[in-house]
């Protein structure tokens, strides 16, 4: 079924075909929504938010623009406010996660190297500005073109491969000092 029919199926209220939609786009939502909270059980509860917000939505889309684009505005929205509305996650609970992995294959200091390893990587990644971490996220974790970027963001594709690059460059001397990488 053509993107605009489903589009159109799903306003007169065919649940099949809000189904598949859900079934056709849930993976870049989730994915988009890990690139800004880190969480798996957050990136999950964002996806559900957004697919209801267009369920709620849909009637008010122009097609001005493709789908995808506007659904990413959505998931970016949605995961800027939900980060907004919960800065970080409980220490006592990264520190219960952190020891329920320790086992007999890896030591726990082991574990907790990697996961502060990892922890740095992301507030790396979160010390971005806010555009070009969502260049960043929309370029690296759902590896889209910069023209695609470009529409989502309303941006030139040169501002965005500007934003790259800056993200790239600020990213490496975050992780340079932190990381003690040569």
């Amino acid at each position: 079924m053509h993107e605009d029919d489903l589009i159109h199926s799903i306003i007169k209220g065919n649940v099949h075909a809000y189904e598949i939609l859900i079934k056709q786009y849930q993976a870049n939502v989730f994915r988009t929504a890990m690139g800004f909270v880190h969480c798996k059980e957050d990136a999950e509860e964002i996806t559900q938010d957004v697919f209801i917000k267009i369920y709620q939505s849909l009637q008010s889309f122009k097609g001005t623009s493709a789908f995808s684009t506007w659904l990413y505005r959505i998931t970016i929205n949605t995961s800027l406010n939900y980060l907004r509305k919960k800065k970080s996650r409980n220490f006592v609970t990264g520190l219960q996660d952190i020891l329920q992995l320790a086992s007999k294959e890896k030591p726990a200091d082991a574990i907790i190297s990697e996961k502060s390893d990892l922890g740095i990587i992301k507030q790396a990644i979160d010390s971005l500005s806010q555009k070009q971490r969502l260049t960043f996220i929309l370029a690296k974790y759902e590896e889209l073109p910069n023209k695609k970027i470009a529409l989502i963001m309303e941006l030139s594709e040169g501002a965005v491969e500007q934003l790259l690059i800056r993200a790239k460059t600020n990213l490496k001397k975050i992780l340079e000092k932190k990381l003690d990488w040569p």
